[in-house]
């Protein structure tokens, strides 16, 4: 399984991060959620400190893009093989230097990644 990091979690039911969280956890993945605001999901504390989190696989991003650049450096920081663009979170920019640095990029939605398998 995966360990994956959820950033822009929300505990919120309606957001996307939110069932992103739950699904994940479902499928037996390590999942991280990561946010600006104390809350929980389903039991998982929504961290809200950029901890230094080791054995990242894939970050899921569901942050805009106006708000990614502040995340560069932290995300990088944790070596991950892949990074998630959900759908409104695409960034050419971070995407171009995510490849350069070996990460793979998905444009995709990890709810339906999941949904399908391919995750």
């Amino acid at each position: 399984m995966k360990r994956t990091l959820v950033v822009g979690a929300s505990s919120n039911p309606g957001r996307y991060s939110f069932l992103a969280v739950t699904r994940l956890a479902e499928n037996g993945h390590d999942v991280i959620p990561l946010g600006i605001k104390n809350g929980s999901i389903n039991g998982k504390e929504i961290i809200t400190k950029r901890i230094d989190f080791q054995g990242i696989h894939t970050i899921s991003l569901y942050i805009g893009p106006e708000k990614q650049a502040e995340y560069y450096d932290y995300i990088f920081s944790l070596k991950p093989k892949r990074i998630i663009f959900n759908p409104g979170t695409e960034n050419e920019e971070f995407m171009k230097v995510a490849e350069q640095k070996g990460i793979e990029v998905a444009e995709n939605c990890t709810l339906v990644m999941l949904s399908i398998g391919i995750f």
